[in-house]
């Protein structure tokens, strides 16, 4: 039996299979929207999260921002818990571990990876993976955004290891929103995808049918240049090394962001053509989806169904994201 991938949105994710053997194993990529704790622990960005703040985030809001998130996680497939999760806007190490042993996510007995970023507001990116993955590389690929290195942005989170025998390459991603504007905010996005292009370049220089699957939220959709151009990664069927198979679901007008009345697709799934095409091992049917319950939605004014978030300004609603997975 082949192995395979599927990706779901409202929370992103995939599965991956053995081509040996029965097993399926779940990839999810959530953008969690500010899991914080309730120290002030970061930098000034850190005093919105705290109990004196006018948020008022109190260790109960933070004990349901946990259990809300692993309700989520543990229904997306009704089968399995997830074997990989990309996190995305998370504090630190702490409030991973924390959601790692919340809820039915106890059961999976995650490890996690995260390394502290440079970010002003402390929001970082993070892997959570089962004891079935063993890894051998994991760091933080620093994104400059000059020439000097004078200027940084969030880290890439890289993480190599090997699942059933077969080596897979991680790369979980959070680039530069475009809060200012697309256009002066792009640069920066396009720093990131340089780097990771060398970084998959590089990979692909020395095995062309190495399985990478690269993850997050990129504030770009798969249409826009830092993607398909810089990047490389195109739609299904284009030939290119890496594919974006989240393409489809943009052209369909899905996305698993809403703001302004529309949807837009900025959390991706991208994967290489030597995880589609493997004959043997690990490898993906480049199908995606996005996971949007309603149970983890609300129904907007204009009568639009999106996702149900944690605070819109100072009101709290106990939501769980602004993203699906």
């Amino acid at each position: 039996m082949k192995a395979f991938i599927y990706s779901f949105f409202v929370g992103l994710f995939l599965v991956v299979s053995h081509s040996c053997s029965p097993k399926q194993f779940l990839v999810v990529s959530y953008n969690v929207e500010n899991l914080f704790d309730t120290l002030k622990n970061s930098g000034s960005g850190d005093m919105e999260y705290i109990p004196e703040s006018p948020l008022n985030w109190n260790s109960e809001k933070y004990q349901n921002k946990l259990r809300n998130l692993s309700k989520v996680l543990s229904s997306i497939d009704s089968k399995r818990l997830p074997d990989f999760i990309g996190l995305v806007e998370v504090e630190n190490r702490s409030v991973v571990e924390d959601l790692s042993k919340t809820g039915n996510l106890l059961k999976g007995n995650y490890s996690v990876s995260h390394f502290e970023g440079p970010d002003p507001r402390g929001i970082e990116v993070a892997f959570m993976y089962s004891k079935k993955f063993k890894p051998v590389q994991e760091m933080p690929i620093k994104v400059y955004t000059d020439s000097l290195r004078r200027y940084r942005s969030r880290d890439i989170l890289y993480v190599k290891g090997i699942l059933e025998g077969d080596t897979l390459y991680f790369f979980v991603n959070h680039w530069k929103s475009r809060r200012g504007s697309e256009e002066t905010t792009e640069r920066k996005r396009v720093a990131a995808a340089n780097l990771l292009r060398q970084f998959t370049d590089s990979i692909l220089g020395y095995n062309p049918k190495a399985k990478i699957i690269i993850m997050g939220d990129f504030n770009d959709t798969p249409a826009d240049s830092s993607l398909r151009v810089i990047l490389g990664a195109e739609k299904p069927g284009s030939g290119t090394r890496l594919v974006n198979i989240t393409y489809p679901l943009h052209k369909q007008g899905l996305g698993t962001h809403f703001y302004g009345n529309a949807y837009s697709m900025i959390d991706n799934f991208v994967v290489s053509e030597g995880l589609l095409s493997a004959s043997k091992g690990i490898f993906s049917d480049g199908k995606a989806a996005i996971f949007s319950p309603e149970w983890i939605s609300y129904k907007t004014k204009a009568g639009h169904w999106a996702p149900a978030r944690t605070f819109s300004g100072k009101n709290y609603f106990n939501g769980y994201s602004d993203h699906y997975p």
